[in-house]
């Protein structure tokens, strides 16, 4: 039997132990957290790229000291892919050593556990505990319908069908924590079976405390400037405006150079850390990118 309701009794005790892995999260997404793992209900994280959705599942596996299993899904994506698939290599071989021997393999030796290569859904259903497992469905809309169909199983009875195996069900159901980036919109019976939450992008100050965190080489100053010229960046029309993963990369270059403040040298030489489209530093260009996200006098 888990030990979660001892390990995370209640919201506060989980927020604290999010922050003690440097992940700082708000009441509301860590009440959201909280309810998935206690209700053992697959919670799905939607919002924009780069504010935080798969560190959230990343953090929530560490407090649990327990693996995060992680599926990335892409267009193409089988069942197999993400289930399992058996080691064919390994199996002809056992033939030819069978043939050798002057025997015949039967197909039920052929087909057994030994021959079976988990993926990323069958590893987590099969985690031997204590702990469940944290399985990271990662940006889940980048997948089919067909994908998505098949995931019903897996979320409502913590449980896959191998056809030369039967039934396979999870000793210890894993914490299901989808991402989605809305590029598509997903099926209301897989949202039925999801808790929800929208991670929006954190305020400026919020920002700030997430670089000193994740970057700690980084001065104060530094990390307030970034918080403040991410901010004003995402105020433009831009066709990526930058997340909570490119202020942390931008603070780190910034460090790496050496670079005390945010000026608009040290602007200039760092853009791309920062805007990863071509269009994106133009605009920034046009908009005198450097002046824009430099030294803020309010600072002095």
């Amino acid at each position: 039997m888990s030990d979660l309701p001892e390990l995370l009794p209640d919201v506060p005790t989980l927020l604290a132990e999010l922050d003690s892995v440097s992940y700082l999260a708000d009441e509301p997404l860590s009440t959201a957290l909280f309810l998935a793992a206690r209700m053992g209900q697959p919670i799905l994280l939607e919002g924009e790229p780069g504010v935080g959705k798969t560190e959230a599942a990343k953090a929530l596996a560490a407090v649990m000291d327990t693996p995060l299993i992680r599926l990335q899904c892409y267009e193409g994506l089988t069942s197999a892919e993400a289930l399992y698939e058996w080691n064919y290599p390994r199996q002809l071989l056992a033939i030819r050593l069978a043939e050798a021997r002057g025997e015949t393999p039967r197909e039920a030796d052929l087909f057994s556990d030994d021959y079976l290569l988990e993926r990323p859904l069958l590893a987590a259903l099969d985690h031997p505990g204590p702990r469940p497992a944290v399985l990271l469905i990662d940006e889940v809309d980048r997948g089919d319908d067909e994908f998505e169909a098949f995931l019903f199983e897996l979320l409502a009875e913590s449980a896959v069908t191998i056809p030369e195996l039967g039934t396979r069900r999870a000793a210890y159901p894993p914490v299901v924590v989808l991402t989605s980036n809305r590029t598509r919109d997903l099926h209301d019976a897989l949202k039925r079976r999801c808790l929800y939450h929208w991670i929006d992008y954190p305020d400026t100050e919020r920002v700030a405390a997430i670089i000193r965190r994740r970057v700690p080489a980084a001065s104060e100053r530094l990390a307030d400037q970034v918080a403040r010229g991410v901010a004003t960046l995402r105020g433009m029309d831009l066709a990526k405006p930058p997340g909570v993963a490119e202020a942390i990369s931008w603070a780190t270059a910034l460090e790496v150079l050496g670079a005390q403040e945010l000026d608009a040298r040290s602007a200039g030489q760092t853009a791309g850390a920062v805007l990863k489209y071509a269009e994106d530093m133009r605009a920034a260009r046009r908009a005198d990118f450097a002046a824009l996200v430099g030294n803020d006098r309010r600072d002095g």
